[in-house]
């Protein structure tokens, strides 16, 4: 029988971003970006508007690569409700992302299907506990397919 995974408290994992955001913010962007590698995920700068307010929301979040396009989990620190980012990405799909490389436009979209299945494997060889942690929430979570888009 194995055992369920344990997450460290919601606090913490708010904490933990909260202050992620302070040091990329604070070393004016030389720490608190990542590449993505085969066996661990990378994190990326993006940048919403407020599906309410209008306003530039900006988020830092885990992504792995798939050919061109990137990938994200829209798991909101494996809590119940879809993340702000993500919720303002579904109102205006069209963002830059900064990358440890520089930035990027793309168009967001959620994978479905067979493309959703392969992706979510894809995470789990990087993450072994990721159904365990989804299993916490009430909704499926989805996986956010980034891809590459002309520039302005």
């Amino acid at each position: 029988m194995s055992r369920r995974r344990r997450l460290p408290p919601r606090w913490f994992i708010r904490s933990f971003w909260v202050g992620h955001r302070f040091v990329y913010r604070v070393t004016g962007g030389r720490f608190g970006l990542w590449r993505a590698r085969d066996t661990r995920w990378g994190t990326m700068r993006i940048t919403t508007r407020g599906r309410r307010t209008g306003r530039t929301r900006v988020a830092i979040i885990a992504y792995l690569e798939d050919g061109p396009n990137l990938t994200a989990l829209a798991m909101n620190g494996w809590a119940d409700p879809e993340p702000a980012w993500w919720l303002n990405l579904q109102a205006d799909p069209d963002v830059t992302v900064m990358l440890p490389g520089g930035p990027r436009d793309v168009h967001a979209r959620a994978a479905a299907g067979e493309e959703r299945a392969r992706l979510w494997a894809r995470w789990a060889e990087v993450d072994e506990g990721l159904d365990d942690y989804a299993a916490r929430r009430s909704r499926a979570t989805a996986v956010v397919v980034l891809e590459p888009r002309p520039g302005p």
